[in-house]
């Protein structure tokens, strides 16, 4: 009776929030139900929108790292490509298997699952090492060694070890189809899979919140901020790098269980420096310093992608174009796309930027010279920093 009361409580809360203007809940509801429309369009769309769930979340499980934490690496392919294989090795090697133990009727979902779960796990084993080496190095040393692993783990993938990854030519993932209860349906089908992406990329994106929004994710920004006074207040600076370093390549291994369903094949590509930098470039886009910047990062690097395929003049030369726009991020955007939005937002409806609740401060290196122009003052303003760093980690 009691749980009922809460429940009822709870809905009218958010039926009470959806109605009070632009909320954080109307915007959750208007997304929910847009992912819902989505499963009804046009098969290519589904299958760009699935793609585009897939590299978001490549991309925020980059940004715990990079953005959170202050380390960038270049080698996060190399665990994409651990659950991609991990996955891929499962469903070729032990599909039959899983069909004597369980029946053929649900073996490939359940073959999937643990497929899944057997990526998950290679992740992890491989980061634990990985992560414990490179911590000990920073900035351009830190972002060379995790390069250094991606490309060493290309190699490997491409020699074929004990006949495991299939050298250059990858593995080809079949989803296969489960029959269950009298019904039948195809877990490669674009609609299936684009709602597995959806609850899995959904979940996933809330843990990463949950831990960003944490104690940890709190020392995470610390140690982003100033190691050395990280440090000084007791923290494990490197420790706390290193389970940072893990966490965030299982976020990337789960992506990388996603793509090698979507691309029905894991292949020695996705562990190249290449694809590390799609999170790079989707993340600068996007906007390191806010949570949401990978995510619309990711959907413009995509949907621009896509939009410039249609002209095949263009296709040739796209990467001009994403040269030319990143260019024009990193001169004016600094911010990132989210940035952008945000300060637009500001100046749009008056605030300015320079209001106490950070205002709208996605530009906040550039309000801050903006301020200090006109208080005729020459220092640099750490507070504005702040703002900018607390603005980013609550959107």
């Amino acid at each position: 009776m009691s749980a009922s009361t809460d429940t009822g409580g709870r809905v009218s809360e958010f039926g009470s929030a959806v109605a009070d203007g632009w909320t954080r809940e109307r915007f959750g509801l208007l997304g929910a139900l847009g992912l819902i429309l989505l499963a009804f369009g046009p098969s290519f769309q589904i299958y760009l929108f699935t793609d585009f769930l897939v590299v978001a979340l490549f991309a925020l499980g980059f940004n715990l790292l990079y953005g959170y934490t202050g380390l960038l690496s270049f080698g996060h392919g190399l665990f994409y490509a651990g659950g991609a294989y991990g996955v891929a090795i499962v469903l070729r090697d032990l599909g039959p298997v899983f069909a004597d133990l369980v029946g053929s009727g649900i073996s490939p979902l359940v073959t999937f699952v643990v497929g899944g779960v057997v990526g998950l796990a290679l992740v992890v084993v491989v980061a634990v090492p990985v992560g414990w080496l490179s911590v000990r190095l920073e900035e351009i040393y830190f972002a060379l060694i995790t390069l250094a692993f991606g490309m060493l783990g290309y190699s490997l993938i491409i020699q074929d070890p004990a006949g495991l990854t299939n050298g250059t030519d990858g593995i080809i993932v079949l989803l296969g189809s489960v029959d269950i209860g009298g019904g039948s349906f195809r877990i490669g089908a674009r609609r299936t899979y684009y709602a597995l992406t959806v609850v899995v990329v959904l979940a996933a994106t809330y843990g990463t919140w949950r831990v960003v929004n944490s104690p940890f994710g709190t020392v995470c920004k610390a140690i982003r901020e100033s190691p050395d006074r990280a440090s000084a207040l007791g923290i494990d600076v490197r420790h706390h790098r290193w389970m940072t370093f893990i966490i965030s390549a299982a976020i990337v291994g789960i992506a990388g269980v996603l793509r090698a369903g979507l691309a029905s094949v894991a292949s020695p590509g996705l562990t190249h420096w290449s694809t590390s930098a799609i999170a790079v470039i989707a993340t600068v886009i996007g906007g390191a310093t806010y949570f949401s910047g990978p995510i619309v990062g990711a959907f413009v690097f995509l949907y621009i992608r896509w939009g410039i395929s249609r002209f095949p003049t263009l296709e040739a030369y796209w990467e001009l174009f994403f040269g030319a726009l990143l260019i024009g991020v990193v001169l004016y955007f600094k911010q990132g796309a989210v940035g952008g939005l945000l300060l637009l937002r500001d100046r749009l409806l008056g605030d300015g930027g320079g209001d106490a609740d950070g205002g709208g401060d996605a530009d906040g290196g550039e309000t801050a010279s903006s301020d200090e122009r006109s208080r005729g003052t020459g220092a640099t303003a750490p507070a504005d920093d702040e703002a900018r760093t607390d603005r980013g980690d609550n959107s």
